[in-house]
């Protein structure tokens, strides 16, 4: 598994959901109730791909753990 192309692809999509909550943080004509219920899927998407990159680099970390026993 290419590890370092899944976390660039993942920082690549993060980086977009980052521009998205700036584009409504710093819009003035929205009011609070409107941005916080547009914030909160960004950020849970945010966190479940962070969570998700986690678990890769332990699948990885582990299989590498498990060749170095077979050798």
């Amino acid at each position: 598994m290419n590890i370092d192309m899944i976390e660039s692809k993942i920082n690549e999509i993060i980086a977009e959901l980052e521009k998205e909550v700036m584009e409504i943080v710093t819009d003035e004509t929205i009011d609070k109730q409107y941005t916080n219920t547009h914030l909160k899927p960004l950020a849970s998407t945010k966190k479940i791909l962070l969570n998700a990159l986690d678990s890769i680099k332990m699948v990885e970390r582990l299989y590498k753990e498990d060749l170095e026993k077979l050798s």
